[in-house]
């Protein structure tokens, strides 16, 4: 089987670090079937003759070929125009990546959108014109936050439901998509995995004597720094915890709301490691006494797996896919979204009542991605079969 996978959310040369979930699971699919992925980058016309920091200005260098974690990879670039709006995104996505198809007819068997909007949208479309089935895969923000909007949902409604399967990481996240009209036979929970050669118990002392951290009280914060990621409510929740207990809180990530993370950097409570790699993340994880996970919307996000594959107890709120992980208090506590008091009592209560790292790893279950990787590669074989010819 040949599976020809599209998706924003991939690593790429200025990106080493971004999606490593979608590059893991995607590189032990590659172990069962051959894998090839068309990773989107954002086109802006006149990028090059632009001053600032957007994405799309970042990454016009981003080389059109590539090898990542062994895989094959083209980097198509899509039309991103500021202020057009939802209305034409996926016709622009797909007109996009339609050249990349086309050079590859007859080379793939299955197509696999890894995002649902636009490239859910688009790819569904797409197969339609090149008679293969379509798997289209959610992650979170796209079902949770994009598809809220009137012009996504009704893109969503009509091509999801064309799709020949859809999967998702979560629970919360399939029935967002039976909401959207796809049928329940076709529509699978994958789990997410755990690279357990890289996350797994270490010393805590250790781990922050390699990155430089003095002890006392330590919350992490894994992953992008943003206002929906629950960023500054762990600011605010900092603040109402008693200097007298000395918390200090380490993020690490990137994002639009670093700046004022920065600016309370001063108070020396608060650290902010930037966007770190993936082989860094175990020594932060084993490094703090607690896991915080503040996020206003998620799928299931794999900042909590590896942190309880790290032995580490979390502390998140109880959105998406992270109830389904976090359903024992030795595992970790969960608060409201957007509460910052809920937040810092949890975290008070989590720093007092620490569970050592062999009793949460015995509770935790948690799979590798290869187990992932086995039941994705089940539902693009059954859509492949089922595909009428």
């Amino acid at each position: 089987m040949r599976v020809l996978v599209v998706t924003k959310i991939f690593p790429n040369a200025r990106e080493p670090s971004s999606a490593p979930f979608n590059r893991q699971q995607l590189a032990a699919l590659a172990r069962r079937c051959e894998v090839e992925v068309l990773a989107t980058i954002p086109w802006l016309p006149g990028a090059r003759l632009l001053p600032g920091t957007s994405r799309a200005v970042q990454l016009v260098d981003v080389p059109a070929r590539d090898t990542i974690d062994g895989l094959p990879v083209e980097h198509p670039r899509y039309a991103y125009v500021p202020k057009v709006g939802d209305a034409v995104a996926s016709a622009l996505y797909a007109a996009s990546v339609l050249p990349a198809l086309r050079r590859r007819r007859g080379r793939f068997d299955v197509l696999l959108a890894s995002w649902a909007y636009p490239d859910g949208a688009a790819t569904v479309d797409l197969g339609r014109l090149f008679d293969v089935p379509v798997v289209v895969k959610a992650h979170g923000s796209d079902l949770n936050v994009l598809a809220e909007r009137p012009v996504v949902r009704a893109h969503l409604r009509r091509t999801l439901p064309r799709a020949a399967a859809f999967v998702a990481p979560s629970r919360a996240l399939i029935d967002r998509a039976l909401a959207l009209g796809v049928a329940p036979d076709r529509a699978t929970h994958v789990p997410n995995g755990v690279d357990a050669s890289r996350f797994h118990p270490l010393d805590r002392a250790q781990a922050r004597a390699a990155l430089g951290l003095r002890a006392g009280p330590l919350v992490v914060c894994v992953g992008r720094l943003e206002e929906g990621k629950g960023s500054l409510d762990l600011l605010a929740a900092l603040d109402l915890l008693l200097p007298a207990r000395g918390v200090r809180a380490a993020f690490v990530g990137d994002g639009s709301a670093r700046a004022e993370i920065e600016r309370r950097a001063a108070s020396g409570r608060v650290i902010v490691a930037g966007q770190r790699p993936h082989d860094e993340i175990p020594r932060w994880l084993a490094a703090a006494d607690v896991v915080v996970l503040p996020s206003w919307n998620e799928g299931t996000p794999n900042a909590v797996l590896e942190a309880l594959a790290c032995g580490r107890r979390v502390v998140a709120t109880r959105v998406g896919g992270v109830p389904d992980v976090i359903d024992d208090e030795a595992l970790g506590l969960l608060v409201p979204p957007r509460d910052p008091a809920a937040l810092a009592r949890a975290i008070d209560r989590a720093l007092a009542e620490p569970v050592g790292a062999g009793a949460i790893t015995e509770r935790a279950r948690i799979g590798s991605w290869d187990d992932s990787a086995a039941i994705l590669h089940r539902v693009l074989a059954r859509a492949l079969e089922e595909h009428p010819r």
